[in-house]
């Protein structure tokens, strides 16, 4: 879809590229085209790894490299979350240069695009595939929209677009409080966003070592400044893919389950097969998850013992243990 506006808009002359220079493209997503952009000068930025490793993986150049000549911003859902994207886009492209905003009407292109004429001229929007794209020059207006690091009690701070910006999440709280007040010595936060658990992990006794594993940089930036503890070891990184030096003896986490909007209960199941991978003969699994979620198949499979040992009407908490030598 975004392919089709892109295309239109370069065709049509909506979105004139400079000669020369690199182009920027901030947050495309798994499966999105861009092959309309000249691939020897596109830049690919994100901060999810997956995203990153994909377009890495296709021979796109993903180190920054401003000043860019133009930008694309493929506009996320999160109105905050955006608006720091077009602020970092329209700095870090040279004054003037072309910045093309591109998002499904589902993303809230029409919120940002009316956001956007508040500050700045956007030219006439393409319209397609139930989405719009549209064009504005770089310059100082959107300042003021940039990411800030924001404190929400506690001592935490979050930014823009990280998982549950405002407080911590009510599912991570429930299960800081049925963890147990010693745990095993090599631990691992799988998901573990902005450092909520991770840092109730590090309060128990035993543990001398804590992978912190996160997929998005803006919460592992925040997960670094929440966390000061020389135990913790940060990892930008896929948890689903992840592999620690050791086994370990414990897991703590409060997965995804969701893919853009769609729910993908495949995507929590992927979590509890990566815990069940990094886990020692006797390790055990702390999760919350949604009731709704079917997780018991994947984790009886992989666990000799599953047992709920809390939760309330939204969420349940599981300890599984004993992860079994070989899966079904």
């Amino acid at each position: 879809m975004r392919s089709e506006r892109l295309e239109r808009a370069l065709e049509d002359g909506a979105w004139v590229l400079p000669a020369t220079g690199r182009i920027a493209v901030f947050r495309p997503r798994i499966g999105d085209d861009l092959s309309a952009l000249p691939r020897d000068r596109v830049v690919v930025l994100t901060g999810f790894r997956p995203d990153h490793d994909h377009f890495a993986a296709q021979g796109y150049a993903t180190e920054p490299a401003a000043p860019y000549a133009a930008a694309l911003v493929c506009l996320p859902r999160a109105r905050d979350h955006g608006r720091a994207l077009l602020a970092q886009a329209a700095a870090e492209v040279v004054p003037g240069g072309p910045v093309a905003v591109d998002g499904q009407k589902t993303d809230g292109i029409e919120t940002a695009l009316k956001d956007l004429r508040g500050r700045v001229m956007p030219g006439e929007a393409v319209s397609k595939a139930h989405g719009k794209l549209a064009v504005f020059p770089a310059g100082p207006e959107l300042a003021g929209w940039a990411a800030q690091e924001t404190p929400i009690g506690g001592g935490f701070v979050t930014r823009p677009g990280v998982f549950s910006a405002d407080a911590p999440d009510r599912g991570s709280v429930l299960l800081e409080g049925l963890l147990p007040s010693k745990l095993g010595p090599k631990v691992a936060d799988l998901g573990a966003g902005w450092g909520y658990l991770a840092h109730a992990v590090l309060a128990r006794d035993g543990v001398k070592r804590l992978e912190v594993v996160e997929a998005e940089a803006d919460a592992l930036a925040c997960a670094r400044a929440n966390i000061d503890d020389p135990r913790a070891r940060f990892h930008w990184a896929d948890a689903t893919r992840f592999r620690p030096e050791n086994l370990l003896e414990c897991v703590v986490m409060n997965p995804p389950f969701h893919t853009g909007r769609d729910a993908d209960p495949a995507l929590g199941a992927a979590f509890i097969s990566a815990a069940h991978r990094m886990l020692a003969p006797d390790g055990v699994l702390y999760l919350v998850a949604n009731r709704h979620l079917p997780y018991d198949e994947v984790l009886n499979a992989a666990f000799l013992t599953v047992e709920q040992i809390g939760g309330d009407a939204v969420f349940r908490v599981i300890r599984a243990n004993r992860p079994r030598r070989t899966r079904p």
